[in-house]
Parts: structure tokens; sequence; C-alpha cells
């Protein structure tokens, strides 16, 4: 079984740069990739200010901190991810794009190097076909936060082989991860449930069954989630809900998990959630007041 000593994340936004934290931490050298150095750079102040806050709590020792920092490296290059065991893409929810990548990288790195996309959404196979290494290629899609949050699906395709789906699923409890199982499906297990329930309170808000802030509450109070669909929504953002509803609902055809009219117009409206202010609530004031949308 091969051994994991080298990574490389593709992309250092929101989830790579969480993704690249955890596994400096947990004492992998690596590699992060970006298209130019201004996003790198921001990349990398994303993960010195992950660090900052663990130290200023008291979870994390400064020299640890140090530690972690000095076992990453930035860049911008492809070809600098050629020693790498294993490359995992956090990059936008396109497939061309993603495939553009693993298209080079695949004559880049040895036969050994595994590759692993974080998607959410889309397929596997989708991305191993534009491979040479389909039976190397699995999905490691964690959740935001990524440094809080314990969950990595682990996604094994018709063409992976038995070798690296464990060497994936291993390297994720060397994370501190809990690794689940799931097959080549879009939105694996959690969206697959996830996305479904969002999009209903949609349709609940838009049919009138309740307002926008008793929908919420129901939620919370009596079933103990801790954030209601709406606060959810905004979260995860408008904009990601509404593209990772249309790529399920291309794989699946099913009338739940079709884009309501209502995040349709929010998304052209640019009502994309909590990174806009604006989403189902408004964060433009003090605290958040529920949007006029219906």
């Amino acid at each position: 079984m091969a051994e994991i000593r080298k990574v490389a994340v593709l992309g250092c936004g929101l989830m790579g740069s969480g993704i690249a934290e955890v596994c400096a931490k947990a004492g992998y050298d690596t590699t992060v990739r970006e298209v130019n150095d201004e996003l790198a750079q921001k990349g990398r102040a994303a993960i010195e200010k992950s660090l900052g806050r663990a130290v200023e709590k008291g979870k994390l020792e400064a020299s640890a901190r140090d530690e972690i920092l000095g076992r990453i490296t930035m860049t911008t290059q492809l070809a600098d991810l050629k020693d790498c065991d294993l490359i995992i893409e956090a990059v936008t929810e396109n497939l061309d794009t993603k495939n553009e990548m693993f298209r080079e990288l695949d004559t880049v790195c040895p036969e050994h190097t595994i590759f692993a996309s974080n998607t959410s959404s889309l397929t596997i196979a989708a991305m191993a076909a534009a491979t040479n290494r389909p039976h190397r290629f699995v999905g490691l899609h964690f959740f935001n936060p990524v440094p809080v949050m314990k969950l990595v699906e682990v996604v094994r395709s018709i063409a992976t082989d038995a070798d690296a789906f464990r060497v994936a699923y291993d390297f994720a409890s060397s994370l501190g991860k809990t690794p689940i199982e799931a097959k080549d499906t879009s939105g694996f297990v959690v969206n697959r449930l996830l996305v479904p329930y969002m999009l209903d309170a949609i349709r609940c808000l838009e049919q009138g069954l309740a307002s926008m802030e008793d929908i919420d509450t129901a939620m919370t109070l009596g079933t103990g989630y801790p954030m209601g669909p709406f606060v959810l929504c905004d979260f995860v953002g408008i904009d990601t809900l509404y593209y990772i509803s249309e790529i399920m609902f291309e794989e699946f055809r099913e009338p739940r998990f079709a884009p309501p009219p209502l995040l349709r117009r929010m998304v052209t409206l640019g009502y994309y959630g909590r990174k806009t202010k604006r989403g189902f609530y408004d964060y433009r004031g003090e605290k958040p007041v529920p949007m006029a949308l219906v």
C-alpha cells in the first residue's frame, strides 16, 4: 500500500485553505497551488489567521503554529506538484476547470500519485475519465469550516481500485477526521439528503406555509438542528446551493433536486447570503433581519 508523505491542495479559497491547514497540522508537507501570487498570498493569510485564532484561544502553542506554517509551501505552478503522493482539488465547482488541471497533472505526476476532488456535487467518474489513472482517483469531500468539521466523505467510483481507496480513507483518519465511504453519485450522502431539505424549505416559503423566521424556529426547536434552513442557506451560499441543485437535477432528473423559482431570482440579483450581506436575511445592520422575498 502506498504511503502519503507529501500532499498538494489545488486552490486556497475557503475550503482549500482549510484542507491545507489540517494536512499541515497532521504533519504532512503541504504544497498549495493558486492561479496567481495575489490569491496565494490571500490564501496563506487565511491559514495564518485561522491558526492565530487557535493560539489566542489556547488550543495551539505558538511554536506549533510556526511548525505548521513551515510545512506549507505556496506555488502558482502545477509542475511543482510532481513529487506529491496525494493531490486534493478544491477549486470552483466547474468540471472543465477541474479537468484541465487534472489532465496537466496526469502528465506531471508519477503513477503512484492519487488524485482526489473535494467536489460536493460533481461525480468522481467525470473527472477520473479525463486522466489516465481513473483507478487512482477518489473523492475526499470535506465540510466547512474544515478545521472544525469532523466528517470526510471518501468516494469510490466504479473505476477506483481498493488500494487507492484504502490509502485515501486512512489518510482522512490521519487528519483526525471521521471518514465514511460513499458511492459515486452526485451529492454523495450529506448533500443528497441536505439539498432537498433546503429546497423544500424554500418551496414552503414560496407557498406561504409559514414565515421564514417561523420555519427556521420550527426546525431548530422542533428537530434540534443548530440552525434553521434559511440561516443555513445563507451560510452555505445561495449561489452555491443553486449550482449544486442544478448539477444534481441534471444527474437524477427528479423534481426534488430542481432549484425553486425564488432561488433562481435571488442568484440573478446577487443575493448570495452572508458573503454579499443579503440572502434570505439582510446582514447589513446590527443583526440579521428577514428579507422581503415573497
